[in-house]
Parts: C-alpha cells; sequence; structure tokens
C-alpha cells in the first residue's frame, strides 16, 4: 500500500499538536480544558443525528435479545459507532462543523454492521485494506474502538501467521472517538508494510497510552489475536511524537513480547523533558520521583536488550531530546543505540529515514523474536512488571526501588546475579529448555550454588527460589498472609488497570466537610475517567453491593466509616485509624473534620483484589496538557487537608487537598 502525500500531510499535522505545548501551559491557575468544548451543534443537525442514535440503538437491542452467538460476540464492533456518537453529542465534542457529517457517517456503518449481524452476516470480519474494528473492554465494560490495516493479500481463515505492527498515534486534543473512527477509516498511516497487519489502537485518546491507555493496546492486540492469524514471533511496536513515547514505554515493559521498537520524537522520561521542553520548574513530593519510574525508560534501559531498537527524530526536532537521552542510558548499559535522523528536519518524518527504517524493519522480521535467549536482563521497580521471558521476579525488596536480575544458561547451569530482589522464579515451556535432560541443573545465584531438577522429558523446566536471612532456598516463597506480588503491590493507579466499581455512599457522613468533599471528588472521578479515558465507570450503591461485585472488581470506596456500609464493615482490618476526632496511618494522628485518607489496599473480603478509599486516577487537569506529566501523584497511601488552601508554589490541580502524610507500604502491606 502506498501513502499519497495527502494522507501524509494530513497525519503530520494531527500528530504536530504536542509542539502547541509550552510555557503557557505552565501556569496552574489558567489550566485550558482538554478536551476543549465544541462546538453548539445546529437543532436541525442535533434532530438528526438523535433520531440516528435512537434508530441504532432499537438494531442494538435486537441484536442483545437475538441469542446469535456472532451478534454476541461482535456487537462492540457495532457499539463503538453508537458510543461514539452518543458521547460526543452529549459531551460538546463535536470541535467543528466537519464533525457533524463523520458523526453521520459512522451512525451509518453502525447501522449497517447491526443489520448485516441481524442477518447472520458479518462481511468486514474478511474485509481488507482499512477497517475498524471494537472490543469489550475489562476495565469499565465499554466498547473500545480500534482500526486495522489489512493487507490485500491476508486470507481470513487462511493457515499463514502474519507479521503485526502496532501504531502509536501522536497527540490529539480533539481526537474524540468519531474523529478516530474517522480517520482511521481514510488514513493508512505512516506504514502499511506488506505483508503485514497494523494495529492503531485509540489508546482512550490523548494519555500517552499510559494507564487505562496502556490497557487498551494490551486489550486491542489480545482481540486482534482472537480475530486475525497473528505471528507472536513478528509483533513490533511503533510510533511518532506521543505516539514515539508510548513506543518507548512499551518496549521496556514489555521487551519480551515484540520483534522490533521504532519510537520517533516524543519523550523517553517525566523530569528531563519537562524542563527542557515545557521549560517547567519541577518540585516534586520525594514519592512523584519515585514514581516517575514507573514509565521512564531511562531507568530501565536494559530491558531494551531484548528488542531490537531504531530510534528516530528530526534533525531539528526539539523532541529529539528524548533520543538522546535514551542514547546516553543505553551507552551506560554498553548497547550502542541506533538513531536514524531526518537532515534539516523538524517534527515529522524525513522520506528517506522512513525507507531507512522500513529496511531494517524487513531485515528484523526475517529474524523473529527470541523464544529463548539464553541471557536475560530484568530491571524493574514493582512486581507489576516481573516477567521477561523464562526469567519471573517474584519478590522486591522495596517497591520503587531498582531490582535487578542478570541470568544466563551456560551448559547446564543457571548463572545468576541479582540486587534488591527477593524471589525468583524459572519457567521453559516444553520445547525450548537448552539443557541436557541426562543431567540435574546447577543454579547459582550471586555465588551460592543450588541443586535444581533438570529438565524433563519434553524439554519443559520451572524452579523457584526464594531469599531467606539473606540466603536463597529452592521453591516458592511459602510464607502466607498479605505480601505485595504480580497484580496486588499498589499504587492507587493499579486500581484502575483492571476491572473496577465506584461505590457510593448512602449513609450520613461523619461531618459536612468530609462529606461534602467526598462527593465532589466521587464526581470528578466519573466525570474524568469518562473525559480522559473514554469510558464509563460502573457505579453502585453500598447498600447494594453483591459477593459477585466483590469477587470480579476493585471496589472503588467513596464516603467515610459512617457514610459508606463497605468502609464501615472492613476499617477493623485496615491500617487505617479513623473516628470523629482523628484519622491516621501509622503515627501521626490529623483532624478528622479537615483531613481525609485516600489509600489503596488488598480488599479484606477478597485479598485478590483492591479496595480504594476517596480517590480515581491520582493525576489532575493540569496534567492533561502535556502527556510527560500524566503520572502516578500518590502513592499508596496518603492523608491530605481538604480544608485549606494550597501554598503559593503548590498546583491546586496536582491533589485533591494537601498532602500532609503520605507512603508506600510495605512489601507486606504494612505501614512503613
Amino acid at each position: 500500500m502506498k501513502i499519497n502525500p495527502f494522507v501524509l500531510v494530513t497525519l503530520l499535522l494531527l500528530n504536530s499538536t504536542l509542539l502547541a505545548d509550552g510555557e503557557g501551559d505552565n501556569n496552574p491557575e489558567t489550566v485550558r480544558q482538554i478536551p476543549r468544548v465544541g462546538i453548539t451543534v445546529k437543532q436541525v443537525d442535533r434532530s438528526r443525528l438523535e433520531a440516528g442514535l435512537k434508530e441504532l440503538d432499537g438494531l442494538l437491542k435486537q441484536l442483545a435479545s437475538s441469542k446469535s452467538e456472532l451478534a454476541a460476540a461482535l456487537l462492540p464492533d457495532v457499539e463503538i459507532y453508537h458510543r461514539a456518537v452518543q458521547d460526543n453529542l452529549e459531551h460538546q465534542e463535536f470541535f467543528s462543523e466537519k464533525d457533524i457529517p463523520k458523526a453521520d457517517a459512522a451512525l451509518a456503518s453502525g447501522k449497517e454492521r447491526a443489520q448485516q449481524l441481524l442477518r447472520g452476516e458479518a462481511p468486514w470480519l474478511h474485509q481488507t485494506g482499512l477497517v475498524m474494528r471494537g472490543f469489550r473492554s475489562e476495565l469499565d465494560g465499554s466498547a473500545q474502538p480500534y482500526g486495522l490495516v489489512i493487507p490485500d493479500n491476508y486470507q481470513a481463515g487462511g493457515e499463514k501467521a502474519v507479521r503485526l505492527d502496532i501504531w502509536f498515534h501522536g497527540r490529539g486534543e480533539t481526537l474524540s472517538e468519531t474523529n478516530f473512527i474517522d480517520r482511521q477509516t481514510k488514513v493508512i498511516g505512516y506504514y502499511a508494510p506488506r505483508d503485514t497487519i497494523v494495529l492503531h489502537p485509540y489508546g482512550r485518546y490523548s494519555n500517552a497510552f499510559k494507564f487505562a491507555g496502556e490497557i487498551d493496546v494490551l486489550e486491542a492486540l489480545e482481540h486482534v489475536k482472537s480475530q486475525y492469524r497473528i505471528n507472536d514471533d513478528l509483533v513490533s511496536v511503533r510510533g511518532f511524537s506521543m505516539g514515539g513515547a508510548g513506543c518507548w514505554q512499551f518496549a521496556h515493559l514489555y521487551a519480551d513480547r515484540w520483534f522490533a521498537a521504532t519510537p520517533g520524537a516524543g519523550f523517553s522520561e517525566t523530569p528531563e523533558f519537562l524542563k527542557y521542553f515545557q521549560k517547567e520548574t519541577l518540585l516534586p513530593y520525594w514519592w512523584e520521583e519515585k514514581l516517575w519510574r514507573w514509565y521512564d525508560t531511562d531507568d530501565n534501559a536494559i530491558n531494551l536488550s531484548h528488542v531490537p531498537v531504531i530510534a528516530y527524530s528530526g534533525e531539528d526536532d526539539i523532541q529529539k531530546q528524548a533520543a538522546d537521552v535514551m542514547e546516553t542510558a543505553l551507552a551506560k548499559e554498553g548497547i550502542d543505540l541506533v538513531h536514524i535522523i531526518g537532515p534539516k528536519t523538524g517534527h515529522r518524518i524525513h522520506p528517506d529515514s522512513q525507507a531507512i527504517i522500513e529496511e531494517k524493519m524487513y531485515s528484523l522480521a526475517r529474524v523473529g523474536n527470541d523464544k529463548l535467549p539464553l541471557t536475560v536482563n530484568k530491571i524493574t521497580h514493582s512486581l507489576k512488571y516481573n516477567r521477561q521471558y523464562w526469567l519471573t521476579v517474584t519478590g522486591l525488596k522495596e517497591h520503587w526501588e531498582p531490582g535487578r536480575v542478570k541470568a544466563e544458561i551456560i551448559g547446564n547451569e543457571v548463572r545468576i546475579t541479582s540486587t534488591d530482589v527477593t524471589g525468583l522464579k524459572f519457567d521453559m515451556a516444553a520445547g525450548l529448555a537448552p539443557f541436557d535432560i541426562t543431567q540435574k541443573v546447577t543454579v547459582e545465584i550471586n555465588k551460592q550454588v543450588l541443586e535444581a531438577p533438570g529438565a524433563g522429558s519434553d524439554r519443559s523446566w520451572s524452579f523457584a527460589v526464594h531469599l531467606v536471612d539473606d540466603n536463597w532456598v529452592a521453591g516458592a516463597n511459602p510464607r502466607e498472609g498479605l505480601r505485595k506480588r504480580h497484580g496486588l503491590q499498589g499504587p492507587i493507579d493499579d486500581a484502575f488497570l483492571s476491572s473496577f466499581l465506584m461505590v457510593t455512599p448512602t449513609g450520613s457522613p461523619v461531618n459536612e466537610t468530609i462529606g461534602k468533599w467526598t462527593a465532589g471528588e466521587q464526581a470528578h472521578a466519573i466525570k474524568h475517567w469518562r473525559q480522559h479515558f473514554r469510558g464509563h465507570a460502573r457505579v453502585k450503591a453500598d447498600t447494594e453491593i453483591t459477593d459477585d461485585d466483590i469477587a470480579q472488581h476493585n471496589l472503588i470506596l467513596w464516603g467515610d466509616f459512617k457514610s459508606n456500609k463497605i468502609i464501615a464493615d472492613i476499617i477493623a482490618r485496615l491500617p487505617l485509624t479513623w473516628d470523629e476526632r482523628g484519622v491516621s496511618v501509622g503515627e501521626n494522628v490529623f483532624d478528622a473534620k479537615s483531613h481525609a485518607p485516600i489509600m489503596i489496599y488488598p480488599n479484606p473480603l477478597n485479598p485478590r483484589k483492591y479496595i480504594v478509599i476517596n480517590s480515581g486516577f491520582t493525576y489532575r487537569e493540569y496534567a492533561y496538557l502535556n502527556n510527560a506529566r500524566q503520572v502516578p501523584m500518590l502513592p499508596d497511601w496518603a492523608i491530605v487537608d481538604v480544608v485549606n488552601k494550597p501554598e503559593p508554589n503548590d498546583s491546586i490541580y496536582r491533589f485533591p487537598g494537601i498532602p500532609k502524610d503520605a507512603n508506600f507500604f510495605g512489601e507486606s502491606w504494612e505501614v512503613k
């Protein structure tokens, strides 16, 4: 597929909006709304769109009640059109008159698909070229869109598995669902390699593919794999501008999944970029600096030893800074970054550079991903990202400090050096273990030698070790009780990266001030989940929570120990002291009339899930102005002053109140 110049220019303009950020966006008192308020839709257009929505809603109800397995499986492919137009109309997110015909086209596409499904047909499953698809998100149950570019020679149901490139789009403050759907039905993009499906995730709007945007990419990828024949050894991540930042992040967080990564421009870390690009004076709390490590690629550079990286920058682009930072970070690990630079080029991909990158990608695709590297490097600051090929980190000395492992296979020996890691697991699937199966395997960790079982007759191998009093012993950690583990390690934002349910209090609050604050924060969280992460949070009253809710969801509990029944039921089992007089986590006690707790903790009613008290995702409006600011703002818990005004240097948009005490829980979820 060739890209015509008009399409390329259109894409470049869409990607260039990141450059609208600057020093003017550093004043928290004048934060502009993102997305901005759209146009007032003319009544004749509104009436037509509402009629179209009503018709499509009727078709969706027919499909839902049809008992058709095909309809049930493909309902999100229709819902994406209805939700796009309904949300964008309801929330004034048509940004120009040109958006109205896009909404008409979306409704027409939705009705056509619905009618086809009612006839038992789904021709878009066999469509090539530009294809819109949808999936049901675990996070909030919403139907989320993604775009595909399907090569002309792809045969649905064929036996040949094909390469998949994931393309992360650039920043677009007006990239509503309707605009995204319209773009993905018209614009091929920078790259459409032969014999390759290209996935264009929506990423839940303009968040640099972090948090819910990160989960959106992973869910879209799994949905594509369920619908098309994808070669797992030939999946890459690619992007430019904000999408370049997303590419850097996915490359280091999930390095063992990709045969290549091609980040262009964007940013690769938080503090230096904001000081360099945004000219911002940073005044972070200590926990904020630690939490930058979640997405900062320079702190995780060694992970990129497992994914071939081709970085791109325009010679005259200020965002060349991202690759320059990574060139330095990788050099410290002994890695020489391949950095293609477009001559005399600003914020775009130079055509000559584009050709060089594609040639390298085709060469890398001939090799594919390494199924079982004999040397594995892993650095992680959280058990959320704890796996690299056949190595899994199962325990850290301290979360948000670097835990690092290097494991090498030499004959029948696994030789390991590690720092600040307390548990490891090795797992090689059938056929992958490279050992002589007639011999035992020796595991050496930091000069300590352990004997392990040999590989099985099917050439599989599994072994676990954990640290006890500075000595490594065989087996998984047998310690019972709470401890931080993969998927249950915090901080607060992690609760919104899997299925969650917001729980509304029905009782009277402990006092009027706290009641007003918690109600306002819940309303803010619900509004901004839709506005910024483009879904609709599930909400139920505390008196209506069922055993199934407790089993299936992280519970986001709003209110206090008097107003919320669930908080009242579990507070005695939380590391939280809260009554009419005071509130504390640990030794410092604060006046309960003006202070409130925010925290995440394993749910005492179901320790496999979280409870969160009085928080949505933790970054606020000020962070929307630049994607590098979109980082966790609070650790595992905080006590905030909800009455007094912040100091002049504090952004009133950074926190829901003035943090007076805050920290991470320890590795056993204990107060430190």
